[in-house]
């Protein structure tokens, strides 16, 4: 009996797995139809203007005239430009600010969270300035921070006798910039870092007290540790934003005073809308697509960002 039973189930599995390959390829068409959309639009928004861009590094292009290919003529440009190179160092200072004080004030936001309060209220509220368009909270601080009117220098005022120019002096403008940077990035990098701090086994802290661990000690050598997957993400992400930032910069100081916070995406601006040079705004913008990539995969190496602690 048992040899006849086995003897009927032989073929079984292969027909099983004929069945399956025969569900795949009958589903392969509707897969395909399924991501047509992303792809297409992948291929039209992403990869056609990367491509373009690319080709227009490396012309002469004034959009009212044919764009005329001058090979390298751009990046030679590029390397004798005293303001790119002034830029890049604004933006590199702002990036530098933005993510020392992003990550840090995120991270000790994201533990007072994670140890001393579960409302979903709180946790919103600190949430609530990444929901917060660009534009909107440049706008409000440059409101609270004006000389005159402003809530912030009505404080000064109070205590010193007179207003702080925060984006009229050149010493204040790029750390008033990344403050409010840091203020509107602050509640989603918290919640990622929570995130991080809720695969953490409780057990680990308990041994810690048991072996008489001081609550910043535990908080060095083993929250800090056990998040580096999730730091790492942060950083990468910081950084990616930051060597971006354009719009509180247009709303609140334009650049200025005198070159002060002129990062690289507004000399970029500046070079394509305001001047109409094309081929080397994309010049530009290709030196800042590489040393992006370039940042990302160093950061990714120096990290072991692949391992995790808790193995």
């Amino acid at each position: 009996m048992t040899a006849t039973q086995d003897t009927k189930t032989l073929p079984v599995a292969p027909v099983a797995t004929a069945r399956r390959r025969g569900i795949r390829r009958g589903h392969l068409p509707l897969a395909l139809l399924l991501i047509a959309p992303a792809v297409a639009g992948f291929l039209v928004f992403f990869a056609y203007p990367t491509v373009q861009g690319i080709y227009y590094s490396f012309t002469d292009f004034h959009v009212l005239s044919a764009p005329n290919w001058v090979g390298l003529d751009n990046f030679r440009q590029l390397l004798g430009d005293d303001v790119f190179w002034h830029s890049l160092w604004v933006t590199v200072y702002f990036v530098l600010l933005s993510v020392v004080f992003g990550i840090l004030i995120s991270l000790v936001t994201a533990v007072i969270m994670h140890r001393l309060t579960k409302s979903t209220v709180i946790r919103g509220i600190i949430l609530l300035p990444f929901l917060i368009s660009g534009v909107v909270a440049a706008m409000t601080w440059s409101w609270m921070l004006d000389p005159g009117l402003g809530i912030v220098n009505s404080f000064f005022i109070k205590f010193t006798g007179h207003p702080l120019l925060f984006f009229g002096d050149s010493a204040l403008a790029v750390p008033s910039l990344a403050a409010i940077s840091v203020w509107k990035s602050m509640g989603y990098n918290a919640i990622l870092i929570f995130a991080g701090l809720q695969t953490i086994p409780a057990t680990l802290y308990e041994a810690g007290r048991v072996d008489g661990a001081s609550e910043f000690q535990m908080f060095c050598k083993l929250t800090v540790p056990l998040l580096r997957n999730i730091l790492v993400m942060v950083v990468i992400l910081t950084v990616i934003g930051s060597f971006q930032v354009f719009d509180i910069v247009q709303v609140t100081t334009k650049g200025g005073p005198q070159n002060a916070s002129l990062v690289l995406q507004m000399y970029i601006y500046n070079k394509a809308f305001s001047q109409f040079d094309f081929g080397y705004a994309a010049t530009m913008s290709l030196a800042l697509f590489a040393m992006l990539i370039a940042i990302t995969f160093t950061q990714l190496k120096m990290t072991r960002a692949g391992e995790s602690d808790l193995n």
